[in-house]
């Protein structure tokens, strides 16, 4: 087969939480005297690591954030989460007709995946291949976290294909030398989503995940009718 790995992004593409996040993100900041709105920080930060978040807050506040304020902002999160997190639909039949190995490659932190995943009865599809930003100096869209997963599970870059939700995401699949699709079937995608994840880079796009697993085989039919001698 052409392709050996597909590596999922998690929030977004997995769990429908993207909506949550922002949500959390933006009431924890403005609580911190930086107000902004969850469709702001829809724009600015998704699909990138709270670190790198902070960094740019941090600076334009003059001042660094509290120490405690990844604590507060995972305690609010998580508390949603209990509550409101679902799978993405259709998520747990698409992952039953890939014959592929999965892992997944987020920007979120270990201790949110394992509730996240946990929550949605996904934790255990992929564990223990499930790799984060907190584990490569460069988050999304740097290449890093894709290719430290890609080394992880011995399988080339040219030999992946990635599905993400975001631009950064796209943007880091892409220099890593893998193939792209972007997913805009989440409760966060509004109109002309698809089309900048097309313009990203995303080889497909694609808002049903009942699609994935015959947009796979066929891209696999692409692949091997041309290497074929």
């Amino acid at each position: 087969m052409n392709f050996d790995l597909i590596i999922f992004d998690c929030d977004g593409v997995l769990v429908d939480s993207e909506v949550i996040s922002c949500r959390a993100h933006a009431e924890t900041l403005t609580r911190h005297g930086y107000p902004i709105t969850p469709e702001q920080v829809f724009h600015r930060f998704l699909g990138r690591s709270t670190k790198q978040a902070n960094v740019e807050v941090e600076a334009e506040l003059g001042r660094p954030l509290p120490d405690d304020f990844h604590l507060q902002l995972q305690q609010t999160l998580y508390r949603t989460f209990e509550t409101d997190l679902e799978a993405v639909p259709h998520i747990h039949a698409a992952l039953d007709a890939i014959t592929q190995p999965v892992c997944v490659a987020s920007s979120g932190s270990h201790q949110r995946m394992q509730i996240s995943l946990g929550r949605t009865r996904l934790h255990d599809r992929f564990a223990p291949n499930i790799f984060s930003a907190s584990q490569v100096e460069n988050g999304k869209p740097a290449p890093d976290l894709f290719l430290f997963a890609a080394e992880r599970m011995k399988v080339p870059p040219r030999r992946c294909i990635v599905i993400e939700d975001s631009v950064p995401g796209i943007s880091g699949g892409r220099a890593a030398g893998m193939t792209v699709l972007g997913f805009h079937g989440g409760s966060h995608c509004r109109d002309g989503y698809a089309r900048q994840l097309h313009d990203a880079g995303a080889a497909v796009v694609f808002n049903d995940m009942r699609q994935l697993p015959e947009l796979i085989a066929r891209l696999d039919q692409v692949g091997n009718k041309v290497n074929t001698p």
